[in-house]
């Protein structure tokens, strides 16, 4: 299985957020415990100095169950007549709320933080605040209030200066929430003034293929990727550390493109080029693998390189410190992968067991790998277990149109069974 981008990425400077339903702590059972969370609360506002705010959001993470009921707390104590909370404790409670996947409370604090700091006009706070805010507004798929914000950042007044970058990252934001709310040829126009401003600048055209990406133009998104990819060989003027961040990342867009086209010959070559500029990364040595074995092609070296996915993932899983015994289990991705490619060897006794791995995790309980489990199922003989497992995929089934293809493909076997069980 090949672990498919979303349709949300992130600029030079983004949070690496990955959007997840938010998690609901509750609130503390007794009176003597919520005044010794508020208490907890109210001395965030003593901290002061970027390393200890830092510091106090690392050691706050590390107590997740506590620290979401001091959330719970803190949140309800913004309501309060009198705001309890001065600048560095909403800071560091936004950003600790991210840590603990909490995004509508982590949304609450940053609002604060950005209200307080256009008080203060502070221009350091105000790029904090707004930076956070909008990247937790796009990620949170939040497309309108991450635009609506976005325009009123641009529109501050900025005399000495201090908010030029972040005025560049929030009309990149623009330009992406209003892609994706499929207002395309606007977010494209916004691109084309960009590059009157820039000229020819290999972000300004990843940004564009981004636009298009999100209206589903896929060939046009690859040439625009394609241009990128050429600019950055002919910017001289770039670090290697950002010439290779942006031409990895760009080739494993195109690669996942070239896929999506059935343009399988690209496919390949841009999956070879990553694995040569990094051989042992776990996911490029998957996606190969999975895609080769998908369309029946080097099978025998499809295998060898998903099992090496598997191995380099579970080195560095077992490198973790701290890990615990439940996180101790390989990727079920990968286990799919694994599965399917000695289903198209036709070793489904084997396929079996691996498959049935992979959806026992909650990352497995995916329509793409349940349908590959109803198949193997299938292939034994075992049709009962095969309508099961494919039964599973439709209620696993998203609404992407990936999913959708899936979806329908699982349909018609199930009416092939069907059919093929009437007397």
């Amino acid at each position: 299985m090949v672990e498919v981008r979303l349709g949300s990425r992130y600029a030079r400077t983004a949070l690496a957020l990955l959007f997840l339903v938010a998690v609901g702590a509750a609130g503390p059972g007794t009176g003597e415990v919520t005044d010794s969370l508020r208490q907890k609360a109210l001395a965030l506002n003593d901290v002061t100095g970027a390393q200890a705010i830092k510091g106090k959001v690392k050691a706050l993470a590390d107590d997740p169950a506590g620290t979401r009921r001091l959330l719970a707390t803190a949140v309800r104590m913004t309501k309060e007549k009198e705001q309890p909370f001065n600048y560095n404790a909403a800071y560091i409670l936004a950003n600790v709320a991210i840590d603990l996947e909490d995004y509508e409370s982590s949304e609450a604090f940053f609002r604060l933080c950005a209200s307080q700091a256009e008080e203060l006009k502070s221009g350091t706070k105000l790029v904090e605040s707004y930076y956070g805010l909008i990247t937790l507004l796009n990620a949170s798929k939040k497309y309108a209030e991450s635009e609506k914000l976005c325009r009123r950042f641009l529109e501050m007044e900025d005399e000495e200066g201090q908010l030029r970058k972040l005025k560049a990252f929030a009309m990149q934001e623009l330009i992406r929430s209003i892609a994706k709310q499929k207002r395309t040829d606007e977010a494209l126009k916004l691109v084309d003034n960009l590059t009157k401003i820039r000229g020819d600048d290999f972000f300004i055209v990843g940004l564009k293929a981004e636009v298009l990406h999100d209206a589903e133009r896929f060939q046009d998104e690859a040439k625009a990727y394609e241009q990128a990819l050429d600019l950055i060989a002919k910017d001289k003027a770039l670090e290697k550390e950002e010439r290779e961040y942006y031409t990895e990342k760009y080739r494993y867009f195109l690669a996942g493109l070239f896929v999506e086209l059935k343009q399988l010959d690209k496919a390949t070559a841009q999956f070879k080029a990553l694995l040569a500029a990094k051989p042992d990364n776990a996911t490029y040595n998957n996606d190969l693998g999975y895609v080769w074995a998908d369309h029946d092609q080097n099978l025998d070296e499809a295998e060898k390189l998903i099992r090496k996915a598997i191995e380099e993932e579970r080195k560095k899983r077992k490198a973790r410190k701290n890990l615990k015994p439940e996180e101790d289990k390989d990727n079920a991705a990968f286990l799919d992968s694994l599965g399917w490619v000695l289903y198209k060897k036709k070793k489904y006794q084997d396929a079996k067991p691996v498959l049935l791995e992979a959806v026992r995790d909650k990352g497995g309980q995916h329509a793409e790998i349940f349908d590959h489990l109803g198949d193997v199922h299938m292939a034994l003989g075992e049709k009962a277990e095969a309508v099961a497992a494919w039964k599973k995929a439709l209620e696993s089934s998203g609404t992407a149109k990936r999913d959708l293809e899936r979806k329908a493909q699982v349909e018609k076997k199930l009416k092939q069974h069907q059919q093929a069980a009437k007397p």
